[in-house]
């Protein structure tokens, strides 16, 4: 850049001189002589020129450095922007290797698939599984350490064995009479099958448990249209949660359901359900706070009817099983029923708190006396250490446990599956 000023500034002084010259001289010059003034001129220019150049010290880094960076400088504004240059490799790459990536593709959504379809063949029974065992949890560590305990300290199976095995069950809540027939049961099989080491009685008890709770009429029936299932129970056993739940449960497997608010005794119950109704999707048929329950439910019969609805589920009073005229106004709720749809199949569902232990075991026979109750729900099994109620309840009052919550959302309330029940209770 300097020498470029310097010959800008001597081709300045050159045109000037010669300017002012030609000026003075121009016409006293013919064209020969003006040739050879301006030949001189720009001969005595260069010679100063070159005079000035060969005193004057050039630094090479100040004066090179700058023309290195202009240059880059220079170098990148006038290279491409990197955006298009990196776009366009991406999209002839895409298009030259497409095959080659679905292929990819299809490999990789091969593979989802083959899990997904691993993972559906035990959704069932290992989501189920998983839960319920997660949710038998303190009564697994109420029970099953106690017969732990026991089985570590007794090596032979003998008469002391059966004894403090009967102990450890009534401890856990299992019910006296239940832990009896038991322990009667694990007597007939060690002898049957000549058992004589107390390791192999664990397996024992799990298979015997779970053929005391295995019943043919576990599951809801709600065939016939529309089906009824009555939902009773008394207060603070979750009874309106379930309704919500079974509604949830029932619509995913492609029924039409419709609930009927016939709970219009405590406050707040009809606005409950129709909350949950929002919720999971279905009609609720209410009357006002203080209404008849039975008029409520003949309402929700007759618009099923009209709609072809599958199913009603009937929502109750939360009605304590000592009080006289709530037990007769559930009567009359029934004889509406069997009035109305004398052919349509009837679930009698008893809503019962796990965590209340052995007053379930009342509460299902009182009700049982009221009611033809044809299965039992138990909630709350998740948060309590007497989940051996499930099996007091079918030893003793012989009504199958249909479903139970395991949790709080909406799909924790699952079929009771015996097998399960047991594996889970007894589980490592």
């Amino acid at each position: 850049m300097a020498t470029e000023k310097k010959k800008g500034f001597f081709s300045r002084l050159k045109e000037g001189l010669f300017n002012n010259r030609s000026k003075n001289r121009a016409q006293e010059m013919n064209e020969s002589e003006l040739e050879n003034k301006i030949d001189l001129q720009e001969k005595d220019a260069l010679e100063e020129m070159t005079e000035l150049n060969e005193l004057i010290e050039k630094p090479e880094e100040p004066i090179e450095k700058p023309e290195e960076e202009e240059r880059v400088q220079l170098s990148k504004e006038d290279e491409p922007e990197e955006k298009p240059v990196e776009e366009a490799p991406e999209e002839v790459k895409k298009e030259e290797t497409g095959k080659k990536d679905e292929t990819r593709e299809e490999v990789e959504a091969k593979e989802e698939i083959k899990k997904e379809e691993i993972k559906a063949e035990g959704k069932v029974k290992n989501g189920f599984f998983a839960r319920l065992k997660e949710g038998l949890t303190k009564t697994r560590n109420s029970i099953t350490e106690k017969v732990d305990q026991v089985l570590k300290t007794f090596r032979k199976v003998d008469e002391e064995l059966f004894e403090e095995l009967e102990e450890a069950l009534i401890t856990a809540d299992i019910g006296v009479n239940t832990s009896v027939e038991i322990i009667n049961r694990l007597r007939d099989l060690t002898k049957e099958r000549k058992i004589s080491d107390s390791a192999e009685v664990k397996a024992l008890l799990k298979e015997i448990i779970a053929d005391m709770l295995a019943d043919e009429k576990s599951e809801l029936n709600v065939s016939g249209s529309p089906s009824v299932i009555m939902v009773i129970g008394v207060n603070g056993v979750g009874k309106t949660t379930s309704i919500a739940k079974i509604a949830y449960k029932l619509k995913n497997s492609g029924k039409k359901v419709l609930l009927a608010a016939g709970d219009t005794f405590r406050a707040a119950a009809i606005d409950q359900l129709e909350v949950w109704g929002e919720r999971v999707g279905v009609d609720v048929i209410k009357h006002q706070e203080g209404a008849d329950p039975a008029a409520v439910i003949y309402d929700a019969i007759q618009a099923a009817k009209s709609r072809k609805m599958d199913v009603v589920i009937c929502d109750t009073a939360g009605r304590l099983h000592t009080k006289k005229n709530l037990m007769d106004e559930l009567r009359k709720v029934f004889k509406v029923i069997d009035r109305e749809l004398p052919e349509s199949s009837r679930e009698v569902l008893l809503v019962l708190d796990a965590t209340t232990g052995q007053n379930a075991v009342s509460q299902a026979k009182l009700f049982s006396e009221v009611a033809e109750v044809t299965g039992i729900v138990l909630t709350k099994l998740d948060g309590t250490a007497k989940g051996g109620i499930v099996i007091a309840i079918k030893a003793e009052q012989n009504i199958p446990v249909k479903l139970i919550g395991v949790g709080e959302k909406i799909d924790d309330l699952q079929e009771f599956d015996p097998k399960a029940f047991a594996d889970a209770l007894f589980a490592d």
